[in-house]
């Protein structure tokens, strides 16, 4: 007789972060999980994925908590951006709503250290107003979606790094948009921000290895960096590491096994 504790756990990771990557290809080598990887399509040509891979929104919470009880999730993780807030809250709702475990996979946040020059705001349109009033050459790592936002200060020279290539707007002027995907080192970042004459950096405060460089060479170079707070989320159990996912993982599913059922 088989029995549900002989089947895969059922997980669905909700991903777009090189954590949630990290996490695919770990699981996609352990035959006693099930995992589907879940992106939000914001990216035209995601990173290829070991896993099963849906993409497109849920439909809020209320569809999201009916995904998991219609596909029969055991564990729901949650492996987004720092920035994804919207996502991140209804995965609280739905875990709660459907009665399943839910853990998110959150990376320290970057602190400032010496030599570092940073004036932090609430929210990106705060972090753009702070910048002085008179042209000038500044870096945007805040990505794609929070263009629109710097054409309330259309009067900078603005060097736009991306993921996906696109125009900017009419009103940007003396804007430049660089399509690139990281991780980026430091010694190109100083070398992009020297070429462009770069005196303010834009940045959200997302944490991690990838994107850090940007960080590093506007503190070697003086440059002022106006960095964005992460976004309140709620109340969830949190783990800062792929390994400590994985545990959390194999956790459950001994409770699983213990329970024959």
């Amino acid at each position: 007789m088989i029995t549900n504790s002989d089947s895969p756990l059922r997980v669905l990771l909700l991903g777009g972060t090189s954590e949630a990557a990290s996490l695919a290809h770990r699981l996609a080598n352990d035959r006693s999980v099930a995992a589907t990887l879940s992106l939000a399509g914001r990216t035209a040509n995601p990173a290829a994925s070991p896993l099963p891979v849906r993409v497109g929104g849920f439909g809020g919470a209320d569809g999201l908590s009916a995904y998991l009880t219609r596909e029969d999730i055991d564990l729901l993780i949650d492996a987004t951006h720092p920035f994804a807030a919207n996502i991140s809250r209804n995965a609280i709702a739905a875990a709660a709503a459907a009665r399943i475990p839910l853990l998110a996979v959150e990376r320290p946040p970057w602190t400032p250290v010496n030599g570092d020059d940073w004036t932090e705001y609430d929210s990106i349109e705060a972090a753009i107003a702070g910048l002085p009033s008179t042209p000038q050459n500044v870096f945007s790592g805040l990505g794609r979606q929070a263009i629109p936002a710097l054409s309330g200060a259309p009067q900078h020279r603005y060097v736009i790094r991306v993921v996906d290539a696109s125009e900017p707007p009419a009103n940007l002027s003396h804007a430049t948009i660089i399509a690139a995907r990281g991780p980026f080192r430091v010694e190109d970042d100083i070398a992009l921000f020297t070429r462009h004459g770069i005196r303010h950096v834009l940045a959200k405060n997302a944490g991690g290895n990838a994107t850090y460089s940007k960080i590093e060479a506007a503190r070697q170079l003086g440059i002022k960096v106006h960095m964005v707070r992460r976004p309140a989320i709620g109340s969830r159990p949190t783990v800062t590491s792929v390994e400590e996912a994985l545990a959390w993982i194999e956790t459950h599913r001994h409770r699983r096994s213990a329970r024959g059922v």
